[in-house]
């Protein structure tokens, strides 16, 4: 349900709040994520714990990390991609660079990160793994719904995953209801008034 949902209404619905800093971007803007959060904190320049992960991450997993805006090196690069793609991975978030942006462009698999940069990193520095971190401003829990699409990344609590996807699920019905309604001559504010927009908002 999640994939078939933008980030802005699940960031709407979540009270405008669970988005990463808007430096964390797709790689190209088709890309998009959704799937429970393998969490990762690294020190930067590391990606020994990305490699710990991607040993442990299960089909469907989001890998998303903390790598602490750095952009001196990448973190990871078509490699470590194509384990991921073979693991089955929704896709991976990083707050850091990564390289072989070509490459990683070309073959869809759904990359948000920080920037691009040739250099590669150390492996030797220990991170953690699958526990509470904050990524780009927004605290991270293992197993939290992440989704990402052309405009950034949302995170939503496990534990309120369900009422928050009701919620968008009924927004984006009527905002589809009030793009067609517009298009048949009515004004904005009759068509939000018709479709109950503004109740279902304050419902959210």
């Amino acid at each position: 349900a999640a994939r078939e949902l933008p980030a802005a209404i699940l960031a709407d619905v979540y009270g405008r709040r669970g988005t990463l800093h808007g430096r964390v971007a797709p790689l190209s803007p088709t890309m998009k994520v959704a799937g429970p959060a393998l969490t990762v904190e690294i020190r930067p320049g590391d990606n020994l714990m990305i490699n710990a992960a991607l040993a442990i991450a299960k089909p469907g997993d989001v890998i998303i990390v903390d790598g602490k805006a750095d952009q001196t090196c990448a973190l990871i690069g078509e490699i470590m991609t194509t384990q991921a793609q073979k693991t089955g991975l929704a896709g991976m978030v990083l707050d850091a660079a990564v390289r072989d942006v070509e490459a990683l462009r070309s073959n869809g698999f759904p990359i948000f990160s920080f920037g691009a940069n040739p250099a590669g990193p150390t492996k030797f520095v220990p991170g953690r793994v699958n526990w509470p971190i904050s990524v780009a401003g927004v605290a991270v829990n293992p197993g939290d719904l992440v989704v990402g699409d052309a405009d950034g990344v949302v995170v939503i609590p496990q534990d309120r995953e369900n009422e928050v996807l009701d919620a968008a699920e009924a927004i984006q019905a009527a905002e589809d209801a009030i793009r067609q309604s517009v298009r048949e001559g009515m004004s904005l504010r009759q068509a939000r008034e018709k479709h109950r927009y503004h109740q279902l908002q304050t419902r959210a």
